[in-house]
């Protein structure tokens, strides 16, 4: 097997090293004192079409592969930007995958285009306080009732959250049964893509935008009323489920 890189693949690396040497190790070192999320960083991506590179062309992407993926956020993290600048934009590039895969026509037109653009911004809510990162012990449920979803439970740790305008959810749509995972249970799982709490979430900053604990407490299509730690937040619009079993 021959892992080299294709030419293709070294003008992906060149294209995006070539944007990343805008921003110097003084930017860096500026956004680990302030905290502040790489604004310039993101738009300067989103410019030259980098955010969607392996999403399909039909809504705004480069139609590439992970392995392209892959090559760019190592090219952006050896750029001096760490994790501070993978992290600002690695969500968009892996993350919205399962819209790709399982979403609705209309949907993927809706939630694709904006995110691929830089107009809006996602996290990923995957971590919970009693379960870490074990997704097959997950509390967070989605209850379904007619012809939307209410979520329950806590997600924390979700990079980004601050400054994201959506938010991808995973929670569970089957209880565990006594305390074990079933074999059948990814069926059992939802991906759901509700609107941020990001605009009042400024009470919840840290540095790296690592965030506390987000409560739903109630969310739904006709609004949702979440909590970071006491913090009130506006309600959401909209939950929009497109992955269950």
């Amino acid at each position: 097997m021959d892992f080299r890189h294709t030419a293709e693949q070294e003008a992906v690396r060149a294209a995006v090293e070539r944007i990343c040497a805008g921003f110097d190790d003084a930017y860096w070192t500026e956004r680990d004192r302030d905290g502040r999320f790489p604004t310039e960083l993101h738009q300067a991506l989103a410019r030259d079409g980098w955010l969607g590179i392996c999403m399909p062309e039909a809504y705004g992407g480069a139609g590439l592969g992970i392995t392209e993926a892959a090559i760019m956020m190592q090219a952006i993290s050896e750029s001096g930007a760490g994790m501070t600048g993978a992290s600002a934009v690695h969500m968009n590039i892996f993350g919205l995958n399962p819209v790709v895969v399982f979403g609705t026509e209309a949907q993927k037109r809706r939630m694709l285009p904006p995110l691929i653009a830089g107009q809006e911004r996602a996290c990923f809510a995957v971590t919970e306080p009693n379960t870490g990162l074990d997704t097959t012990q997950l509390r967070t449920r989605a209850e379904r009732r007619g012809d939307r979803y209410v979520i329950h439970g806590q997600k924390v740790w979700i990079s980004t959250a601050q400054v994201a305008e959506k938010i991808l959810i995973l929670a569970r749509t089957t209880p565990i049964e006594g305390g074990v995972e079933q074999a059948s249970a990814p069926k059992g799982s939802a991906c759901s893509t509700p609107p941020s709490t990001a605009a009042a979430s400024r009470c919840a900053r840290s540095r790296r935008w690592a965030a506390r604990p987000w409560t739903p407490t109630s969310s739904s299509s006709t609004g949702s009323k979440c909590r970071w730690r006491t913090a009130s937040v506006r309600r959401a619009r909209a939950l929009t489920t497109f992955c269950t079993g």
